[in-house]
């Protein structure tokens, strides 16, 4: 099989490999698609994320979607050519935070694309059947692939709590972010403000469900959100972007006692806090972490609305143009929206 393998910055070689037959409890699966994530593209172009350096040589990508190849033994109810979706985060279940249902802050968690766990960019993989789900009826590999960055805007919503006819700020309309909008046009959210300053981005907040959309190189942001709420700010903001102030700027456009959720992942290991702005209002200030368990409900709202959640699916590379798919990403060029790899 093919692996594309990320060598050094800005640096993907393809090498050839070989895969076992799927072990008890595993299921082996072809590779169709998968989706660039942003923090692939930290360490494409940065050699890291946060606080968590390359190892080089790695293989990235934790959007996939494919079909059944194999199954191992003790695994039914599958045939092969089903097509599937497949989560990245394999769980030890019983751990203290597992037990507790804090199964992303596993204390044993393979998260697979990151250092030492191989990810999807490469033709197969074997899976638990645990990590397997199947696609719905109808919904391409393509569309298929978004489960997991809803999966995480979804898992925003916990702690954003959303109510009927509140107002919301998104920071940010790359994949995540129009995500997020979605997300919360979906849980009744009256207004929701978008900041993004890529013109093309901005076109997409509206078709998300963004209400007003604001250019933060032509406008405050804050000042604009002050503005529409008669000075009260709005009841939630959501930080994909984590870019320059957008954090501090969250705590001066939220209400008082209002939440604040930080989704995106900064590309400095430190971030500056006006933290007596926080603590004046007495703002809920929450970071968010990949998903919990809701693949499932995001599964159901790509089956209930996939061409107007899939409308973010502009570009799309095989296998062996990889570095150029990382570069559309990377550079949001050709008004790139979420660039997929096709294997």
């Amino acid at each position: 099989m093919r692996i594309a393998e990320l060598a050094g910055l800005r640096e993907f070689r393809l090498i050839p490999g070989e895969l076992p037959p799927p072990a008890p409890g595993e299921i082996q699966v072809r590779v169709r698609a998968v989706g660039i994530c942003g923090s692939d593209v930290h360490y494409y172009d940065e050699g890291q994320i946060g606080d968590t350096p390359c190892v080089y040589p790695m293989v990235l990508g934790h959007e996939p979607a494919g079909e059944i190849v194999a199954l191992g033994e003790g695994v039914s109810g599958w045939s092969a050519g089903d097509a599937a979706i497949l989560e990245p985060a394999v769980y030890c279940y019983h751990c203290e935070h597992c037990l507790t249902g804090h199964h992303n802050v596993c204390s044993h968690l393979r998260f697979l694309s990151m250092p030492g766990d191989p990810g999807f960019f490469r033709d197969y993989v074997n899976l638990p059947a645990g990590n397997v789900l199947p696609a719905p009826a109808g919904l391409s590999h393509a569309e298929a692939t978004l489960f997991e960055p809803l999966a995480v805007a979804l898992h925003s919503l916990k702690w954003a709590r959303p109510g009927l006819g509140e107002t919301a700020l998104v920071f940010g309309a790359g994949p995540i972010g129009l995500l997020t909008i979605a997300s919360l046009k979906f849980r009744g959210v009256g207004q929701i403000f978008a900041v993004e300053p890529l013109a093309h981005r901005r076109e997409m907040a509206w078709l998300y469900g963004a209400t007003d959309v604001i250019d933060p190189a032509q406008a405050d942001p804050v000042a604009e959100v002050l503005r529409a709420t008669g000075g009260r700010g709005v009841d939630m903001a959501l930080d994909c972007a984590t870019k320059g102030e957008t954090i501090n700027q969250c705590l001066h456009a939220t209400r008082y006692a209002g939440r604040v959720v930080i989704t995106g992942i900064p590309s400095t290991l430190r971030v500056s806090l006006e933290f007596h702005v926080m603590r004046r209002k007495e703002i809920e200030f929450f970071s968010s972490r990949r998903s919990n368990h809701e693949t499932g409900l995001a599964v159901q709202l790509l089956r209930e609305h996939p061409k107007m959640l899939g409308a973010m699916l502009t570009h799309s590379r095989p296998l062996e143009q990889i570095g150029q798919a990382f570069d559309i990403a990377s550079r949001y060029a050709d008004s790139a929206g979420k660039v997929l790899v096709e294997i």
